[in-house]
């Protein structure tokens, strides 16, 4: 009976220090969410900026020669793909959600943005959480050269959409090649020199606000998944620390009662 007694107050013990750190971590999540969604909303109003600027452009003939429009795809055509991953773990199933998106893209190149994602794929690390321009305009200079000398045919990011601090999905998009929107705006200018010029001009920052946008919006649903998974977590394990507790307090009362019955058998002889 001692030996149970002992093994629950361990038990006890053991799940309390998990709740405190639960509950810290569940803390420093909360305190980042803030600026994180500040940053999310930012980068998604510097895409549709961008966005606006060069739809127009997408649908003048002279764009349609550009490099990076969508031409006859290849079938041995080669894949880049942005990978955004978090940067450390108990974030509920944020990383693996990434991870098993990516077992349907087989033969494909990555880059790995996030340190769970350099580490699975080798790559030195990147993180997420602090990714700035400067990092993500040097990697668009870098995708746009390759896919101009036709080492890619396609160029997509696998990233992570945030609906709501309960929920967040896994999604791929495809950056490259263009293609000509469906409903083509006109802004009433005159380009000089011509419209594709300012096109291939203007792609490197084109793909630099959309890789900016879905890393700050990848780290903000980190946030949001390891907040409410430590919330969660939080929760079990007070309820588990109720319940040991009521069975600690009955084998107590059990070994007392055992005592005090032997107590009096030994007065009784």
């Amino acid at each position: 009976m001692g030996a149970d007694i002992k093994k629950l107050r361990n038990r006890i013990k053991s799940v309390d220090s998990t709740l405190h750190l639960t509950k810290a971590m569940g803390l420093v999540a909360g305190s980042k969410m803030r600026r994180a969604l500040d940053g999310m909303f930012k980068g998604r109003e510097y895409e549709t900026a961008i966005r606006n600027a060069i739809d127009p452009l997408l649908s003048s003939q002279e764009c349609k020669k550009s490099p990076y429009m969508r031409k006859e795809e290849k079938a041995e055509g080669k894949t880049l793909l942005i990978v955004i991953a978090g940067d450390r773990g108990l974030a509920g199933g944020y990383n693996a959600n990434i991870f098993r998106t990516m077992r349907d893209f087989e033969g494909v190149d990555i880059i790995p943005i996030g340190k769970r994602a350099c580490d699975k794929y080798k790559k030195a690390t990147l993180y997420a959480e602090g990714f700035d321009y400067a990092e993500a305009r040097s990697m668009a200079l870098d995708i746009c050269k390759s896919f101009t000398e036709e080492k890619y045919d396609k160029v997509g990011i696998v990233s992570t959409k945030y609906i709501s601090v309960m929920s967040q999905e896994p999604c791929v998009r495809c950056i490259l090649p263009l293609s000509e929107p469906e409903t083509a705006k006109s802004l009433g200018v005159i380009f000089e020199p011509d419209e594709r010029t300012i096109l291939d001009a203007a792609l490197p920052e084109y793909i630099t606000g959309i890789i900016v946008s879905a890393v700050r919006e990848s780290f903000c649903s980190e946030v949001a998944a390891r907040k409410t998974a430590m919330d969660s977590a939080g929760k079990n394990a007070e309820e588990m620390i109720a319940e040991l507790g009521i069975q600690y307090n009955r084998a107590r009362q059990g070994a007392i009662t055992q005592e005090i019955t032997e107590i009096i058998a030994g007065s009784g002889t």
